[in-house]
């Protein structure tokens, strides 16, 4: 292969990208976040390309509205695993490695009620139950302590 063709195969590849894709990077990028909300709870998505696992991921909800997640990116076993040996000469995706992730809802949630889901295309989705003060009368009970089982004063 003579020098020209060798610069050839250490350029970075010509992409064409149209529609929607051309206002991404390239790549799914690691952390970005969307948040949606419902008079009762909150949904986040996290995106979280290169992570195999669920178990390689730790949620830290805080009653706050604070959240952080930590995790590792592995490498892919067919890399590791090749007898060729592949070496990266384009690498657009996150290294292998630790990562944090961290980022506040809108308001206070009850971590202790959340359902978080790790989806195969690498999708963190959690739903988490905002956190709601009960009122209270002027006799100290809560305002919507009859529920039909006592008969009305």
């Amino acid at each position: 292969m003579n020098s020209e063709g060798r610069a050839k195969f250490h350029a970075k590849p010509a992409v064409t990208l149209t529609g929607t894709a051309e206002k991404c990077a390239i790549g799914p990028p690691l952390g970005i976040v969307d948040i949606g909300h419902s008079e009762n709870a909150y949904l986040f998505r996290v995106t979280l390309p290169g992570v195999r696992h669920k178990c390689n991921i730790k949620l830290d909800i805080q009653r706050e509205g604070r959240v952080r997640i930590e995790g590792m990116i592995t490498e892919s076993e067919l890399f590791r695993m090749s007898a060729n040996g592949y070496e990266m000469k384009v690498q657009e995706l996150s290294p292998p490695g630790p990562f944090t992730v961290s980022f506040n809802l809108p308001g206070p949630v009850d971590p202790r009620l959340c359902s978080p889901k790790f989806r195969a295309d690498g999708i963190l989705e959690v739903i988490v139950l905002k956190y709601r003060i009960p009122l209270v009368s002027a006799e100290g009970l809560p305002e919507n302590w009859y529920n039909g089982s006592f008969p009305a004063p």
